[in-house]
């Protein structure tokens, strides 16, 4: 089964956010990418878990950021 993360990147709070409409209950937060993947690699199996879902053979990852644009 794959399943998708989303990463999103909070200019306000400075801070990368990982969350998934596949994984009920993900939500996590990081300064950084890298940081961010590693709990998301921790978190996936016990929250399929306690949601009865199939394990995760994949994990595809998505990060965007958005910024305003200047003229």
């Amino acid at each position: 089964m794959e399943y998708i993360v989303k990463f999103l990147w909070d200019e306000e709070a400075r801070v990368c956010v990982a969350t998934s409409e596949d994984i009920p209950g993900l939500v996590l937060e990081s300064g950084s990418v890298d940081a961010l993947i590693e709990k998301v690699k921790f978190a996936i199996p016990e929250l399929l878990e306690l949601n009865h879902a199939a394990q995760a053979e994949k994990i595809h990852f998505i990060a965007e950021r958005y910024m305003e644009a200047y003229a």
